[in-house]
């Protein structure tokens, strides 16, 4: 498989910013997501590249050892490890050090020699080695997933294309914007028999226009008109399961909050649980007021004063 340049393939180079990775990967991430283009197998492959190069240069260890080793960065360490022990092996073992040790991985110049040497120690193409090879963890993959904040609110499943394998996976309800989940075994594969990597998804939660969400509450700004907050009555609020009616007081002021119990956003993980939703009364001046109504304003207001005055 052809080499694939994490840096090139985020259009960023070598000097880039922690930053400048994050915003790189979000920009052309959306660009390529599967979401936006559907049937589109070169958008695919392209949104897998990006989340493998991010993964790997977004984590400053990796992109050290990225930097350093190049496409076999993942089995660099054991390579010095094998060629330390190796060359102690022939120091101590065969001619005090006068036999042909390896020398260190700056000493082979890098690039194909490298990988050369890797495939004939570890395995791979060319290699012809089957015994002792060492085993190798898959590289774990990063994605973004985005929902609505009603898919949020509700347990479903969604099927996801993952380096160009469907996986259908469960979404509990009450998940959060950047909460983090991990799906074990779906990131790249093992190297010589080791275990697959991980797949971590991260949720992207778009807002929503009437509720406000802090965790499992929510919050609404409910209109009261005037009559109603001054003489009492019943008025009808939505919550996120339907429509409930609500009794309210004779003089009730703006800015008044309410508590429904239990009529929030579902608990991440805890079956029949929701948190609460509070409602804050804003009350409507009346507009456009007849001439009549403007004389029984006029009216409640000079008995206002006389009662004021007394």
């Amino acid at each position: 498989m052809a080499f694939i340049d994490y840096y090139k393939i985020l259009g960023i180079d070598k000097t880039a910013s922690e930053k400048d990775i994050k915003n790189a990967y979000r920009k052309l991430a959306r660009k390529h997501h599967p979401d936006l283009n559907p049937n589109d197998a070169e958008a695919n492959k392209k949104f897998q590249q990006l989340n493998e190069a991010n993964e790997v240069l977004s984590d400053p260890e990796k992109r050290k050892k990225y930097d350093k080793y190049g496409e076999n960065w993942q089995h660099g360490e054991a390579y010095e490890a094998q060629t330390r022990q190796q060359q102690s092996s022939r120091q101590g073992g065969f001619g005090g050090g006068h036999g042909q040790g390896f020398e260190s991985f700056e000493g082979f110049g890098g690039g194909d020699d490298f990988s050369d040497f890797f495939q004939s120690m570890f395995g791979g193409a060319g290699g012809g080695r089957t015994r002792g090879q060492a085993k190798y963890r898959g590289q774990d993959f990063n994605a973004e997933l985005r929902l609505s904040f009603r898919e949020a609110s509700e347990t479903h499943k969604q099927t996801l294309t993952v380096n160009g394998k469907q996986i259908r996976i469960t979404i509990p309800a009450g998940v959060e914007n950047g909460q983090t989940i991990k799906i074990a075994g779906h990131g790249g594969p093992g190297t010589n028999g080791g275990p697959s990597g991980d797949l971590f998804i991260t949720f992207s939660i778009a807002d929503d226009p009437q509720f406000k969400r802090l965790g499992s509450d929510l919050y609404v700004s409910v209109k009261l008109d005037l009559y109603t907050a001054v003489l009492g009555g019943e008025i009808t609020v939505d919550t996120l399961t339907g429509k409930v009616k609500l009794k309210v007081s004779a003089g009730t002021q703006t800015g008044t909050k309410v508590k429904l119990k239990g009529k929030g956003f579902p608990v991440y993980k805890k079956h029949d649980a929701f948190g609460d939703l509070y409602l804050t009364y804003d009350i409507k001046l009346p507009t456009d007021l007849t001439d009549r109504q403007k004389e029984l304003f006029t009216e409640l207001a000079e008995s206002e004063k006389v009662k004021g005055e007394r």
